[in-house]
């Protein structure tokens, strides 16, 4: 039995990151596709307008919390090791920092910054458009996986 302290760590941890997966989800099977059907200029609008927003709104809190639980949760499985219960604590860790956490710092970051400085009405435009869809949104399933997979996991060291 791990310390209660880590029971709800992991609970906040499964919630947070099966709440962020569902945001990633949303962004990879709709969102993103109806940007791409907009014209270019209101498309690369719509996006930036959520870049600045999203970071001001609680999703950001949720995002950090998860990565700071992650944390801890790493820290406490090998702190108290229990078998399989630690492996999936540190499985579910390991998702949620390197390819939901880290992948946005690392990938989808500098896309939304590059497309922070666009300008939505130049010919280089729809270029930018064209190529940050396909990768922002590449990266963006690989966070909606992780993310998923990293609740799953958080669940599964509770039993």
């Amino acid at each position: 039995m791990t310390f209660p302290i880590t029971n709800i760590a992991l609970i906040i941890a499964a919630l947070s990151s099966g709440l962020l997966a569902g945001v990633y989800f949303a962004f990879s099977t709709f969102v993103m596709q109806s940007f791409a059907r907009l014209p270019v200029d209101q498309g690369i609008a719509a996006m930036q307008s959520i870049n600045v927003t999203i970071v001001r709104s609680p999703f950001i809190a949720v995002f950090l919390l998860a990565a700071a639980l992650s944390l801890f949760i790493a820290v406490m499985a090998f702190l108290n090791w229990r078998g399989t219960a630690s492996v999936m604590m540190l499985t579910g860790a390991v998702l949620y920092i390197v390819a939901s956490f880290l992948s946005t710092i690392v990938f989808n970051v500098p896309l939304n910054d590059a497309l922070a400085k666009a300008d939505g009405h130049t010919a280089e435009a729809a270029q930018l458009w064209a190529t940050y869809l396909s990768d922002w949104t590449q990266w963006n399933h690989v966070r909606t996986v992780a993310s998923l997979l990293a609740a799953c996991a958080f669940v599964k060291a509770l039993f």
